[in-house]
């Protein structure tokens, strides 16, 4: 049986999971595009990257915010010496993530394949790899590693849930099952399917957070719901997002209480899906404050009381995060 421990993994080590505050579970602090760092139009000045990040927490503290969790994996300009900085210098936890997907943003030294005839990568390959981000620490190229991951985070193809992805997600369980630490899976085509190979590993539902779930096709599909009946943490994971996608928040805000209503309040997750710097590709523009100062009040305006928003805001995510 698994114990829970009162701990997180963040950038600066593990802190008491009561000391997380409001947590914001699903953004990106610096995400690059895998390959852009190399590009001549591209500048990556680490002082200017510093300094719009650190305005951008401390905003975030300022309106209540305690933790910031960077779930953009591995290779999506990760950087966790600036993060350790980033960290020291506003007060934010930071928690950062291991892990890859969709297929086709897996370098493609993971998609070689590996089997005679060929198949993607192993899930035992990827499960190993991940582990060790939280065991021996993260990779900072080239030689060292620092810290631990505090999240495994994976994402399926949009249009459906491919072979290597299908490798991806059974690694990521597995190096849960192994390290404590839980899962964050963004979902494709299907999120009860995607959600359903994770749990085949027989990763406890609790120990996963599925993303995108209020994205329209998933709203309409019943998603939210269905995922939150196997035990899994539904996450509303793009508050302030704006175009046909996804819900306004106006109806994000009825989801969460509809889903308050059916019982479920201890399985939703809140957060942006916010850029603080994005390069090579464009960015979620959104304040990782404005979960709190606008979406609260809409949350308000549904009926939920200090008590509800606190569980979701609070206990949720230090029960989600906390390492067992």
């Amino acid at each position: 049986m698994s114990v829970k421990s009162n701990t997180v993994n963040t950038v600066l080590g593990p802190v008491p999971a009561e000391d997380l505050g409001v947590v914001t579970v699903h953004e990106a602090l610096l995400s690059v595009l895998p390959g852009a760092q190399y590009a001549v139009d591209v500048t990556l000045d680490r002082a200017e990257v510093f300094t719009t990040l650190a305005a951008r927490l401390t905003e975030f503290r300022a309106a209540g915010g305690g933790t910031v969790v960077d779930a953009t994996g591995m290779f999506h300009g990760r950087d966790v010496r600036l993060y350790e900085a980033l960290s020291r210098k506003t007060g934010v936890h930071l928690v950062a993530s291991t892990g890859q997907g969709p297929e086709e943003l897996v370098g493609g030294y993971f998609r070689t394949p590996q089997t005679d005839p060929p198949t993607p990568w192993p899930a035992e390959k990827f499960a190993d790899l991940f582990a060790r981000e939280i065991t021996e620490g993260m990779v900072v190229p080239r030689v060292e590693r620092r810290g631990a991951a505090g999240l495994i985070a994976t994402a399926a193809t949009r249009t459906g849930m491919t072979a290597t992805d299908e490798s991806l997600c059974r690694g990521a369980a597995r190096a849960a099952l192994r390290t404590g630490v839980a899962v964050s899976l963004r979902h494709g085509h299907d999120a009860v399917h995607d959600l359903d190979v994770v749990l085949d590993e027989k990763l406890p539902a609790g120990r996963v957070v599925v993303g995108g779930l209020d994205r329209g096709d998933a709203v309409a599909a019943g998603a939210p719901h269905a995922v939150a009946r196997r035990g899994a943490y539904v996450a509303l994971d793009h508050v302030g997002a704006t175009g046909e996608a996804h819900l306004t928040d106006t109806e994000r805000a009825a989801l969460v209480a509809d889903l308050v209503r059916a019982g479920h309040g201890d399985r939703v997750l809140l957060s942006c899906g916010a850029t603080g710097v994005a390069k090579g590709h464009p960015g979620t523009d959104v304040p990782y404050s404005h979960l709190l100062t606008a979406f609260v009040p809409l949350l308000r305006e549904r009926g939920l009381g200090e008590e509800d928003t606190r569980r979701i805001l609070v206990e949720n995510p230090r029960e989600l995060l906390s390492v067992r």
